[in-house]
């Protein structure tokens, strides 16, 4: 348990531009170590996944391939209730 929150806690000590605590973990209240786990993996992949970077030109870290070149309408995916949101244009059926 010690090293996954380790690892956690590593991906997450790179947030410079907004950190965790900021974003996520003062508006919350954690009903057992779950919950916290549950948080700062949504959190990373968030931060990882679905977050723009300024550093990098403003582009997504690790972008889905299944978010890219969407010509349909912009979506919104939530995570952690709506606190954390991404919006992505969803490919046209074919």
């Amino acid at each position: 348990m010690t090293s996954e929150m380790d690892s956690c806690a590593a991906s997450i000590s790179a947030t410079r531009d907004g950190s965790i605590q900021e974003e996520c973990l003062s508006k919350m209240i954690f009903v057992g170590e779950g919950m916290l786990h549950r948080a700062l993996r949504e959190f990373v992949t968030h931060y990882h996944e679905e977050r723009n970077h300024q550093g990098v030109g403003n582009r997504l870290l690790r972008p889905r391939a299944a978010d890219l070149g969407g010509d349909g309408p912009v979506v919104r995916r939530e995570r952690l209730g709506g606190m954390l949101s991404y919006y992505h244009r969803k490919r046209r059926a074919s």
